[in-house]
């Protein structure tokens, strides 16, 4: 789906027949001018997306940007100036501040774990636990707050997860059944144990891992993991029990990735107002 389609499925889901508050209160010819408010401090994203939700609605209505996509800002920064007729910019607001609200949340959680890990190098990463019918989107917020985005789905990257490996019963049969279905994509693999890992590199010749996606693993046990991957020269990916408190620990045992699926599933929305002259 395009933006331009999402844009008129969320417009449709919320004018329906028609703006009826707007159309008996609001005069034709009425002109308006505001502007689009952050009130609170974050990093912003999905100014592009309302810009095209008020000229889906009314083409003349003029949309003004003040800050980029990606840029930080504090409380009261007007991020964005908007002019035209007024039935218009009332009858896209919603839509164009819920785009521009749940994006900028994203960008700026993903910025607040960046901040956290600014002394090393792991990159942050978000997950395919994305809204249905938004994940170019918040994967694209992701981006904006210096997060790396990891597969968009299920046909760019191979990832054989836990249930994988259960289905095929064992690594062993997976290396086997992998080899015969000859896919020239990047590889990563999960393990939730140490002793997993040892099997993973055991079977690289095997089967050519690039990346072992470390799963639930207390501090000690991954920092022992990642060693052992570095050894073998294959990237490392931590997940699970991420947060705010706990990143920096993460972060410093030399994990090359961590996936946090926080960033897209359980974002709090960033206050963002549209404000009349």
């Amino acid at each position: 789906m395009t933006n331009d389609e999402l844009i008129k499925q969320a417009l449709k889901e919320d004018i329906g027949k028609g703006d009826i508050t707007t159309l008996a209160v609001v005069p034709k010819a009425a002109k308006a001018k505001g502007r689009i408010v952050a009130k609170e401090k974050g990093v912003i994203a999905g100014l592009k997306i309302a810009e095209q939700v008020f000229k889906q609605v009314d083409k003349r209505i003029k949309f003004k940007a003040k800050v980029k996509d990606g840029a930080k800002v504090k409380k009261g920064k007007v991020i964005a100036e908007i002019s035209g007729p007024a039935r218009g910019i009332l009858t896209g607001e919603r839509v164009a501040l819920n785009f521009l609200q749940r994006l900028s949340g994203i960008a700026s959680l993903t910025a607040d774990y960046r901040l956290r890990i600014t002394n090393y190098s792991s990159k942050i990463l978000d997950t395919r636990k994305t809204t249905p019918g938004l994940r170019l989107l918040e994967k694209y917020a992701v981006k904006m707050g210096g997060g790396t985005n990891h597969r968009m789905g299920l046909y760019d990257a191979i990832l054989i997860k836990d249930n994988h490996i259960a289905i095929a019963d064992g690594i062993a049969n997976v290396v086997q059944t992998f080899r015969s279905a000859k896919l020239n994509k990047p590889i990563e693999i999960e393990a939730k144990t140490l002793s997993q890992v040892k099997k993973i590199v055991a079977a690289k010749l095997a089967l050519p891992v690039s990346r072992i996606l470390l799963d639930n693993m207390n501090i000690k046990t991954l920092r022992k993991a990642v060693k052992l991957c570095k050894k073998a020269k294959i990237k490392t990916e931590a997940s699970g029990g991420v947060n705010l408190k706990t990143i920096r620990a993460i972060a410093k045992t030399g994990v090359d990735y961590i996936s946090i699926g926080a960033l897209t599933h359980s974002t709090k929305a960033l206050d963002i107002s549209l404000l009349f002259s």
